[in-house]
């Protein structure tokens, strides 16, 4: 009967299922169907779990709990690793991927912007803010200052909801529009402005909210 290992050397880890993976580091199927069960078959709902929360539902106890969170995060840092070599940005999509993986599990809200030449090669990505659960402040002033001094052209806003939920508030809309009015008075223009969370993305852009 071939196991688990012997499919991975035979096949490589990318053949082996989300059940396989798990059963690898919980080293138990039963636990593996239990994880699964209970966050709707999501890898990604296991990997946003605490450790607290693992060791109830899976019963995996500490040591197994920590492996299984040390692999979630390995896996996040690899993504935003590689997704930070990018120097260019052509859509929307392109920033999501970019911002995803550092943004999506945080317990705090962070507004980043993405400084870019008229070709939409990147020239910095910076935290301008940090806040709370709900909410963060963002001064449109040092904003359009940095783009000043990078002599950048462009400009895109992002920052994460913890909430999950993937909607702009009125906050983000009135936030959006006074960086957009600011920059413009230098001829610096505002591509876009992304509010990611778990539960997707919104874009201002692909939403008509940005002229």
């Amino acid at each position: 009967m071939t196991t688990i290992s012997d499919k991975m050397a035979a096949r490589g880890v990318g053949a082996l299922t989300d059940r396989e993976l798990l059963t690898l580091l919980t080293e138990d199927g039963q636990r593996a169907d239990a994880l699964l069960a209970a966050c709707g078959d999501s890898l990604a709902r296991i990997a946003g779990e605490g450790e607290a929360r693992l060791r109830m539902i899976g019963g995996l106890g500490l040591r197994r709990a920590r492996l299984l969170l040390a692999a979630a995060e390995f896996g996040r840092r690899a993504v935003a690793e590689r997704a930070a070599e990018a120097d260019c940005i052509a859509t929307s999509d392109d920033v999501v991927r970019l911002f995803r993986p550092q943004l999506e599990q945080l317990p705090h809200e962070e507004c980043w912007a993405v400084y870019l030449t008229a070709s939409n090669r990147i020239i910095e990505r910076q935290r301008v803010s940090q806040g709370g659960v709900t909410g963060t402040v963002v001064d449109h002033r040092i904003v359009v200052k940095r783009a000043l001094e990078l002599l950048a052209t462009q400009l895109i806003l992002i920052h994460n909801h913890p909430s999950g939920t993937a909607e702009a508030s009125p906050q983000d809309r009135a936030l959006t529009e006074r960086i957009a009015r600011a920059a413009a008075l230098f001829d610096i223009r505002l591509l876009d402005h992304i509010v990611i969370a778990r539960g997707g993305d919104f874009s201002f852009l692909r939403a008509g909210l940005l002229g």
